[in-house]
């Protein structure tokens, strides 16, 4: 099998590509490092690259094109094609940064997605095209579903809800930040692509995606950048909801196992919502003890009542129809399994003086 993979040094492009190599398979990974570009050195995934490359130095691939460049990707589907499977990783993953950069943020999830869509019409037609999308979707309509308050945490009230929201939930009438807005073209766009001229895309909408290859930085990276602050000894800003908010949070290991999943059974414009579900969610207050418990240190913290814009009180992925679909495929990650590995990949770097102070 050959994949092409952009975003291949994230956390879900690099753990795809090392899922994949390690599996026998063809890599052609295209990543220009705009994270750094985003973020700054905190965000900059060259560690990753580099990892990549000494670790599947035959199998791996690597392309520094920007996904905004039509005649760069034209010559990495002609060089490298035709692919079986294209995992679409590549993003602007902000929702604060994007509201500062709109015109990047868009030309790089929408247009960049659309580039990436045509290309495949054309040089690949008959790849798997999997679309890495978001619950920013959904916009803050999830907000809407009853909420009760208890100790450390909002949860559904309503036992109709219990599994968290589902792919029905509407994607319009609520608000986005111009992030959500410009991945919500990229994923209406997938979709199209797939009825339209018959790709074979599927759109998967993430909750808290993360894993030990995250780059976690204030801005993008939930559960990641919590622990280095931790680490670190920081003090992290919680924003609004009194730190009960509550995301569910799935290592990119699971995720990567979904995806291939998919490429084995492909369908067209297909639409899975993917997370922890309910046993992997936490409140960042309940996200405080794990990461506690496990380093012996007291979490340090400042709080404002301003919460982000469009931020979700409460966000469970109902994993319903991902597992009717894909039955063979389910978490193999918890909670307690991922911040144990975020402690342990974040002290070694630390260690190794990878990360900057």
């Amino acid at each position: 099998m050959r994949a092409l993979i952009t975003g291949s040094c994230g956390l879900i492009g690099s753990e795809l590509t090392s899922y994949f190599c390690r599996a026998g398979h063809s890599v052609t990974g295209i990543d220009n490092n705009m994270r750094a570009n985003f973020f700054g050195p905190e965000g900059d995934t060259g560690w990753i690259l580099q990892r990549l490359k000494s670790l599947l130095p035959i199998a791996y691939t690597h392309f520094d094109v920007d996904i905004r460049d039509r005649a760069g990707l034209d010559r990495v589907f002609h060089e490298q094609g035709p692919f079986d499977l294209i995992v679409h990783c590549a993003a602007q993953p902000s929702h604060d940064l994007s509201g500062m950069r709109p015109l990047d943020d868009f030309a790089v999830n929408a247009t960049g997605t659309l580039n990436l869509l045509d290309a495949t019409r054309q040089a690949s037609p008959e790849a798997v095209f999997v679309f890495m999308s978001t619950n920013k979707v959904y916009g803050d309509a999830p907000n809407e579903l009853p909420l009760t308050e208890i100790a450390s945490r909002y949860d559904y009230t309503n036992p109709e809800h219990r599994n968290g929201v589902a792919e029905s939930m509407r994607v319009d009438l609520s608000k986005h930040t111009i992030m959500g807005v410009s991945k919500l073209a990229a994923d209406l766009m997938t979709q199209e692509y797939g009825r339209y001229y018959g790709l074979k895309t599927t759109c998967l909408r993430g909750g808290c995606l993360t894993g030990p290859n995250h780059s976690g930085v204030e801005l993008h990276g939930f559960l990641s950048y919590l622990v280095k602050v931790q680490l670190t000894g920081k003090r992290y800003l919680i924003r609004g909801y009194k730190g009960k908010q509550v995301r569910d949070n799935i290592h990119s290991y699971d995720v990567a196992r979904a995806i291939e999943a998919i490429y084995r059974d492909p369908g067209c414009a297909r639409v899975y919502n993917i997370g922890g579900g309910r046993e992997n969610s936490c409140s960042i207050l309940e996200a405080f003890r794990l990461v506690e418990v496990l380093t012996g240190k007291a979490m340090q913290f400042d709080y404002s009542d301003s919460p982000r814009s469009g931020d979700h009180l409460c966000y469970i992925t109902d994993l319903s129809a991902l597992r009717a679909a894909y039955p063979k495929w389910g978490i193999t990650r918890t909670l307690n399994d991922i911040v144990g590995e975020l402690v342990d990949s974040w002290t070694k770097r630390i260690a190794a003086g990878e990360v900057p102070q």
